[in-house]
C-alpha cells in the first residue's frame, strides 16, 4: 500500500490539477449505511461555491455571524455572506488572490491574517470594496524550496496574542530550511519565538477548551498512525528531521532563548514509549487514530465550546480526516502526573462530500466543514465541498467519556444503559497495540494483546459503566468494542467502538 500511496504523490506534483482517488483495498472506514443512521441526529447542508471556481479546502475563518472567509490551495481568499440560510444563498466576493496555499486564518484589529506556504500575511480592505487593498509581510522566517509538501498550517490567535504555526518537513523526511519540522508562535507584529521540535506532516491545529494548542500528524516516518499531539511548550513531538536548528547559527540563539533543549537521537526500530523514559523531552501522543479504522489523513481540529448547542460532547475536540471524508470525536484527560494528555477517539460523522480539511464552529454552533481531495484522494468523491453540519435536537445513544482507571475503564453515556446488557462482561471485547517508532514509513499494529474485561459495574443512574481490565499496557492503544450495550430504551449504540491510548495508568 504505501507503494501505491508514493505513486499517488508523485503524481500530485507532476499533475497537480488531476483528481486522484485511492485504491479500494485502502477505503476502509465507516460501514455502509452510517452515515444515514449520522444522519439522524446530525443534518447535513451543502453550501453552493462560487461557479467555475476551483475552491480547494484550505482554511476557514468567520469574520461575523453569518460571514464566513474560506481561504483556498489554489491561492484565493474569498468572502461570504449568508452562509447560514436555509436554503443556503451564500454571496461571495473575492477578497484577495494570488497567495500560496493558505492553511490558517486569524483576524486581528480589522485585519486577516493568513498562514501560506513561505511566510504569514495579512490583508485589510481599507476602502469598503471588499477586496484587499493592503498586503504585508509578518514574518517569512521558514521560507520554502518549492517541494509538494511543504505545507504549513497555523492557528487562531492564542491568549496571548500568538498565532501557532507547524511547518511540514521538506517531503515529509528532512528539513531544508529554518525551522521546518518545527511549531514556531508568531506575534501579531511578526516576532517569532520556537516551541517544539519533531514536526513531521501537519494536517490541522486548534485548541482545546482551556486554550491548549493541539495538532494533528499523518502515519510516515517516526509517525506509526495518525495521531493529535498536545503541543507541550519544549516538548519534542518525535520526528529528529528538524533538530540540526538546535545547532545552526541563524536558529540556535532563538531556540535556546525559548528555553528549548535539543533531545537526544531517537532509537530506530523500538517502541516511542520506551524511548520516551530515556528522552525527557520525547512526549508520547495523546491520542492515536488507528490507520484504517480512524482514517488515514488526519485534519483539522475544532473544539466544542458551546456549552451543549452541538450536542451532549462539551468541550471535547472534533478531528477531520481527509481520506475518509469523515469527522472523528475526542475525548482527552490529563495524565496522573500532569505532565501528559492521554484519551479516546470515536467515530462520530461520516458522509462529508469531499476530504475534511478545515473545521470551524459558527457561532450557532453549526460545524462547517472545508474540503478537498487533491493528492491523496477522498472517500467523498467530489473534488471539493463546504458542508455544514447542525444538530437537530435528539441525542444519539454513544460512548460520551472514556476514562482510565488503575484496573480499567470508566465508560459514560449520553443515555442511561439497559443495566442487564451494559453489566455483562461479555457485551465487551477489548484488544491493545502499540506501533514501531522507527525511520520507516509508517508502523502495523504489533506487540498485540487481548485484555481480558472481569467485571462490567452499572452506576445506580445508569449512565456510566465500571469496567475491571486486566492486561492494561502503557504506551498501547485499547480498541473497545461495545457492541452488546444497548440503552434502556433498547437502542444500540450508534457508535460502539472507542480507542483509547493509555500513556500513564492512573495511581490507586
Amino acid at each position: 500500500m504505501q507503494t501505491k500511496l508514493s505513486l499517488f504523490r508523485l503524481l500530485a506534483v507532476l499533475l497537480p490539477g488531476l483528481t486522484l482517488s485511492l485504491p479500494a483495498a485502502d477505503k476502509k472506514g465507516p460501514a455502509p449505511g452510517t452515515a444515514e443512521r449520522e444522519a439522524e441526529f446530525y443534518r447535513m447542508v451543502t453550501l453552493p461555491t462560487p461557479p467555475g471556481v476551483q475552491f480547494e479546502a484550505g482554511s476557514l475563518l468567520f469574520l461575523g455571524p453569518d460571514k464566513l472567509a474560506c481561504a483556498t490551495r489554489i491561492g484565493d481568499l474569498w468572502i461570504a455572506e449568508g452562509v447560514r440560510g436555509e436554503p443556503a444563498q451564500p454571496k461571495w466576493t473575492r477578497f484577495a488572490s494570488g497567495l500560496h496555499e493558505v492553511l490558517g486564518l486569524a483576524t486581528r484589529d480589522g485585519w486577516i491574517y493568513a498562514t501560506q506556504r513561505g511566510e504569514i500575511s495579512r490583508l485589510k480592505d481599507t476602502n469598503g470594496d471588499g477586496r484587499a487593498d493592503i498586503v504585508e509581510t509578518v514574518t517569512d522566517m521558514w521560507g520554502i524550496n518549492g517541494d509538494y509538501h511543504e505545507y504549513a498550517f497555523g492557528s487562531k490567535f492564542d491568549r496571548n496574542g500568538d498565532i501557532w504555526v507547524v511547518l511540514c518537513l521538506t517531503g515529509s523526511f528532512s528539513s531544508s530550511n529554518p525551522y521546518r519540522g518545527w511549531c514556531v508562535r508568531v506575534s501579531a507584529d511578526g516576532k517569532v519565538t520556537p516551541a517544539n521540535s519533531g514536526i513531521r506532516s501537519p494536517g490541522g491545529i486548534g485548541f482545546n477548551a482551556l486554550g491548549e494548542v493541539f495538532y494533528t500528524d499523518n502515519q510516515g516516518p517516526w509517525n506509526g498512525a495518525c495521531k493529535l499531539h498536545w503541543l507541550k511548550p519544549g516538548a519534542f513531538i518525535g520526528h529528529p528531521g528538524g533538530n540540526k536548528w538546535f545547532d545552526e547559527p541563524m536558529t540556535k540563539d532563538a531556540i535556546l532563548k525559548a528555553g528549548l533543549k535539543k533531545p537526544a537521537e531517537p532509537t530506530s526500530g523500538g517502541r516511542l514509549y520506551d524511548e520516551a523514559k530515556r528522552i525527557p523531552e520525547l512526549l508520547p501522543p495523546a491520542v492515536y487514530f488507528p490507520y484504517g479504522k480512524m482514517g488515514q489523513s488526519a485534519a483539522g481540529i475544532a473544539c466544542d465550546v458551546s456549552g451543549g448547542k452541538f450536542g451532549p460532547f462539551k468541550d471535547q475536540l472534533f478531528v477531520g480526516d481527509q481520506t475518509h471524508s469523515t469527522v472523528m470525536r475526542v475525548f482527552l484527560e490529563k495524565t496522573a502526573d500532569g505532565k501528559n494528555y492521554q484519551g479516546a477517539c470515536f467515530p462520530f460523522k461520516a458522509g462529508f462530500g469531499s476530504g475534511a480539511l478545515g473545521l470551524e464552529f459558527a457561532s450557532d454552533a453549526s460545524l462547517f466543514v472545508f474540503g478537498t481531495d487533491r493528492g491523496w484522494g477522498a472517500r467523498g468523491g467530489k473534488p471539493f465541498a463546504l458542508d455544514r453540519l447542525i444538530w437537530n435536537g435528539k441525542i444519539p445513544f454513544e460512548i460520551h467519556e472514556m476514562h482510565a482507571k488503575p484496573d480499567g475503564f470508566e465508560l459514560t453515556f449520553t443515555e442511561p444503559v439497559d443495566v442487564a446488557a451494559a453489566s455483562d462482561a461479555a457485551s465487551y471485547t477489548m484488544e491493545n497495540y502499540t506501533y514501531i517508532y522507527q525511520s520507516a514509513y509508517g508502523s502495523p499494529e504489533v506487540d498485540k494483546g487481548t485484555p481480558k474485561i472481569v467485571s462490567a459495574k452499572v452506576a445506580t443512574d445508569g449512565r456510566s459503566v465500571r469496567l475491571k481490565i486486566e492486561g492494561l499496557v502503557e504506551g498501547h492503544v485499547h480498541e473497545l468494542k461495545a457492541a452488546g450495550v444497548k440503552s434502556a430504551q433498547g437502542t444500540p449504540l450508534l457508535h460502539d467502538a472507542a480507542y483509547y491510548t493509555l500513556n500513564q495508568l492512573p495511581r490507586q
